[in-house]
C-alpha cells in the first residue's frame, strides 16, 4: 500500500496537481479501508493492525489530565547519574538533529539559506522547537518537535510564520477530530516522507530509506552521517570529509553502542 501511495503522489506530482501529497496520504487510507472492507487488510491489534475505520467511542478530552505535569512527579530517586546522562545524552540525538535536519531541509526547500548554505537568524527557530519540546513535555505528549512533512507544506507555499500559526490552530481544532487522523495508517504516511526527501546521493539515499524504515528521523540522519564518511574512505576520498563529519560519524557509532 505504501509503494501504491508513492506511485499516487508522484503521478500527481508530475502532472502539478496542488496538494499532491496530501491527496496521496488520503487516497492510500481510503483503499486501505476497501482492503479492510472486503477482507484483505485483517485488523490485528496485538500485531499491531488496527481499525482503519475512525471510532469516535474512544474519544476523551478529559483525559489529558492524567497526562498533564506528569513529568514534575517522576521519581529521581532511584536513577543514577550515569543512568540520567545517558536519558540526556539520548533526547539530544532525537530532538537536535531531528530538528536541524529538517529545519535546514525545509529552508533549503523554500530557497532561505544564504549563499553559504545557512540559514539566517536560526536561533529563534530552534528556540521556538525547545519550548515546544518542554511545553509538549509537560502536556505529557510525545517529543513535540519539528517534521520533515513540513516541505509538503512548504512546496505548497507555506513559508511564512503566518502559515505556521494558522497550522498551529488547525491543529488545536484537530482535537475534535482525533479519531479521524489516529485512523490514518502509517503506510499512508510513508509515502509522504520518501517522496519529500528524494536524492540521487547514496548517503542521502540510506538517510531517507532509513527514516520511514526505523520510524525517527534521527536514525535516518544516522544512518546518512555514517555512510557517508564510510563510503568516502572506501572510495579514497578522505580529504572530502570535513572534521565535523568525522566528529559525528564517530559520535553516532558509539550511541549505537552504548545506548
Amino acid at each position: 500500500m505504501a509503494i501504491i501511495g508513492t506511485f499516487i503522489i508522484v503521478i500527481l506530482h508530475v502532472k502539478k496537481v496542488k496538494g499532491s501529497i496530501l491527496i496521496g496520504i488520503f487516497a492510500t487510507w481510503i483503499l486501505g479501508i476497501l482492503c479492510q472492507l472486503t477482507g484483505l487488510y485483517q485488523v490485528t491489534p496485538d500485531a499491531g493492525y488496527y481499525s482503519l475505520l475512525p471510532s469516535f467511542s474512544t474519544f476523551d478530552f478529559g483525559a489529558i489530565g492524567q497526562t498533564f505535569g506528569q513529568c514534575f512527579r517522576a521519581d529521581f530517586s532511584t536513577v543514577r547519574i550515569t543512568d540520567f546522562i545517558v536519558i540526556v545524552l539520548a533526547f539530544l540525538f532525537v530532538d537536535v538533529f531531528d530538528t536541524l535536519g529538517t529545519l535546514i531541509g525545509c529552508a533549503n526547500k523554500a530557497d532561505m539559506l544564504d549563499k553559504d548554505g545557512k540559514l539566517p537568524r536560526i536561533k529563534p527557530a530552534l528556540l521556538a522547537d525547545a519550548i515546544a519540546t518542554s511545553a509538549g513535555a509537560v502536556l505529557g505528549t510525545s517529543t513535540t518537535t519539528t517534521f520533515v512533512e513540513s516541505s509538503a507544506g512548504v512546496a505548497e507555499g507555506g513559508r511564512t510564520g503566518l502559515a505556521s500559526v494558522v497550522t498551529g490552530l488547525l491543529f488545536l481544532v484537530s482535537i475534535i477530530f482525533a479519531p479521524i487522523f489516529t485512523a490514518i495508517p502509517g503506510f499512508a504516511t510513508a509515502p509522504a516522507l520518501l517522496f519529500v526527501g528524494l536524492t540521487e546521493a547514496i548517503p542521502a539515499y540510506l538517510c531517507l530509506l532509513a527514516m520511514p524504515l526505523l520510524y525517527s528521523i534521527s536514525e535516518g540522519i544516522a544512518v546518512g552521517v555514517i555512510s557517508y564518511v564510510i563510503i568516502n574512505l572506501v572510495c579514497g576520498k578522505a580529504k572530502k570529509i570535513t572534521p565535523l563529519m568525522y566528529i559525528l560519524a564517530v559520535l553516532f557509532v558509539l550511541k549505537y553502542i552504548f545506548l
